[in-house]
């Protein structure tokens, strides 16, 4: 069995508190791109990971993938045995601000689900998905959704008008608790939310003042994010240029996904850019 690991994009995120044991609350209107990487799975008498694709270096490293302690997670839930072959195809750059391995390990949990018969469904897996990080159980979903809490309150939102999306890294990792750490003092009201967006500049105009919190703080980590910013937002048709999550990869708006696309080409080859259309919702 395999399953889709869209990159998840944060159009906007708004630190709005902290809990005691210093986690922070969120309120975000997340997406999903149409590039992301691959799960796939099959029965075995253990449990094992093997890496591919262009971002598997980057991984190679980490004794332990987030993908296997889903894995494990889930076994333990449904009260099965942990035993498969996974296999994870890495295209999405590593800690680089769109759910990159919290998206591979929510499509695990869909996989293993499916390949394991234990049929948890969405709620279940989104509860364990929440003991995995914040961005774990939005990534269940895959679809356009509201984060709020430390990432387990997910919502519907109204329907997204059509779009185009960027997206552009200059291939550098940004650890999350860094930015978190650097962020300015204070915190931000929750969004108000329209009954609809009449079109993608519509959509843009709404979600401008509402801002990343975190940018200015990875900019401050980050320099090159400012530059990859600015080359996104003097593309032709850009409606919106934003940092997503946590950085270093931001993101442009467009009315189309072509032109999105041809956006996306324009940038430097030395970066890791995309462009297109938003992901089709996980079954």
């Amino acid at each position: 069995m395999s399953g889709f690991a869209p990159a998840k994009v944060n159009l906007t995120l708004r630190v709005t508190g902290s809990r005691a044991d210093g986690y922070h609350l969120l309120d975000s209107l997340a997406v999903f791109a149409g590039v992301g990487d691959v799960v796939r799975a099959e029965p075995a008498e253990g449990l094992t990971l093997s890496l591919a694709g262009p971002g598997a270096g980057a991984l190679a490293a980490e004794p332990d993938n987030l993908v296997l302690r889903a894995a494990r997670a889930l076994a333990a839930a449904a009260g099965v045995p942990a035993r498969a072959a996974i296999s994870l195809e890495k295209h999405l750059p590593v800690a680089s601000g769109i759910g990159g391995g919290s998206a591979d390990a929510a499509a695990a949990l869909r996989v293993l689900d499916g390949l394991w018969g234990t049929g948890l469904g969405p709620a279940r897996l989104r509860a364990i998905a929440a003991g995995l990080g914040a961005d774990v159980p939005v990534c269940v979903e895959s679809r356009p959704m509201r984060m709020r809490g430390v990432g387990e309150v997910l919502d519907a939102v109204p329907p997204l008008p059509p779009f185009g999306l960027l997206l552009a890294n200059p291939r550098l990792a940004l650890a999350t608790p860094a930015v978190f750490k650097a962020r300015a003092p204070g915190f931000s009201a929750e969004a108000d939310y329209p009954d609809r967006w009449a079109d993608a500049a519509a959509l843009a105009e709404w979600l401008r003042p509402l801002g990343n919190d975190l940018q200015d703080a990875a900019i401050a980590l980050c320099p090159p994010i400012a530059d990859v910013l600015a080359a996104i937002a003097a593309q032709p048709g850009c409606l919106l240029a934003r940092m997503s999550g946590s950085g270093a990869t931001c993101f442009g708006l467009f009315g189309t996904p072509a032109a999105a696309e041809a956006a996306a080409a324009a940038l430097p080859a030395s970066w890791w850019r995309w462009g297109g259309a938003t992901a089709p919702a996980s079954p």
